[in-house]
């Protein structure tokens, strides 16, 4: 009886695939019979360093409040964001990591008879949550793996409400300059709301556009960005977008009321007020990146560009056997087979230690395959 549930769900639920996360440590320890402390997890890029001491800090001093609901409103962390990127706190939305802003979009902007627009091989939450309200997801072909702006603008139709783009993007790190994104933005109609996911900005340069710098341009654009990664507070979701104030007022219509939970808040404010952390997370990407560049070139191997915390691989082959055997030998990174690129593993850069430990395994893998 139990499985009629799926038929009484509505039709864009019942056709979802559910998201695969990585996998757990301790689902992998368990399997193996290893030792957590002995698994190297470079699977879901996250912040090796993990949070700063202020975060720790900022939850132990808020530890005493938890039998009392979250500020609804998030006024205290708002008004530190706001600061921090001389906008009103009308403009921003919080949400239980960037995951929900993208659910909330959808909710509030899409329908059955509406479409969304999204590259091929972009974040597997773009077509979930376009599909779980019934709406037409539209997937454009990718450009070296990356977002062919011109074609996405030309997928376009009446009854396109919405745009997902990401910069860089998950799972491939590819980007796009200043330039492309403005010319891209000034093609959109007002009609269409462009989504930027800007999960990975932190780790950029000054050659990818900062999308806060085109808000007051175009109001129909909302940046997304995350705490969870370069901020080290995965654990918390929490995340927050910025637009106009009527985009943001329409996605706070949708929004839970208390969706953004006590500790992920004051941990935030205590993020942004540690900026070292921040330049130490960032410099700890860079040197790891070189350090698996130089690794993964030693083996022979093509990586594709990265400008975020990961990098992907290109085998050349079926890359799902070397991901068991890197899975029994204590390592988790990333398949990139759902996301059709067969091929390819994603690997998210970790400390010195966990990035030679995954070279050195991927090394034994290759010499015995």
């Amino acid at each position: 009886m139990s499985g009629d549930f799926l038929r009484l769900a509505v039709a864009g639920v019942q056709k979802l695939a559910p998201y695969q996360p990585g996998t757990p440590v301790s689902e992998l320890a368990r399997e193996l019979g290893l030792h957590e402390s002995s698994i190297v997890k470079l699977a879901s890029n996250e912040n090796p360093l993990g949070p700063s001491a202020k975060v720790a800090q900022a939850i132990s001093a808020a530890a005493a409040e938890l039998s009392r609901y979250p500020d609804g409103s998030g006024f205290a962390l708002k008004q530190v964001l706001a600061a921090r990127y001389q906008v009103s706190p009308l403009q921003i939305t919080l949400g239980n990591g960037s995951n929900d802003l993208l659910e909330l979009v959808a909710r509030a902007f899409l329908a059955p008879s509406l479409n969304a627009v999204f590259s091929e091989y972009a974040f597997a939450v773009y077509p979930l949550s376009t599909q779980a309200v019934g709406a037409e997801g539209r997937m454009v072909a990718a450009r070296d793996y990356g977002h062919d702006l011109p074609a996405m603008l030309a997928a376009i139709d009446a009854q396109t409400r919405v745009l997902f783009i990401a910069n860089p993007n998950n799972p491939t790190g590819t980007w796009f300059n200043r330039a492309a994104l403005e010319d891209f933005l000034n093609q959109v109609p007002p009609s269409v709301l462009v989504v930027l996911d800007e999960a990975y900005i932190e780790y950029a340069d000054h050659e990818l556009a900062d999308g806060l710098e085109r808000l007051a341009h175009h109001p129909n654009l909302l940046v997304l960005r995350t705490f969870s990664k370069a901020f080290g507070l995965a654990g918390l979701r929490i995340g927050y977008g910025i637009s106009s104030v009527d985009i943001a007022d329409v996605l706070n219509r949708v929004r839970a009321p208390f969706n953004v939970n006590t500790l992920a808040q004051v941990a935030a404010i205590a993020a942004l007020d540690d900026s070292a952390h921040l330049q130490r997370s960032i410099e700890t990407n860079a040197q790891g990146m070189r350090q698996l560049k130089a690794g993964l070139n030693q083996l022979g191997l093509t990586t594709l560009p990265s400008k975020a915390n990961f990098i992907t691989i290109d085998f050349a082959r079926e890359a799902a056997p070397i991901d068991r055997a890197l899975l029994q030998r204590g390592v988790i990174v990333r398949s990139l087979a759902a996301y059709g690129m067969p091929h390819f593993l994603r690997v998210s850069i970790g400390t010195p230690a966990e990035n030679a430990r995954f070279l050195e395994a991927l090394g034994e893998v290759l010499a015995h395959a």
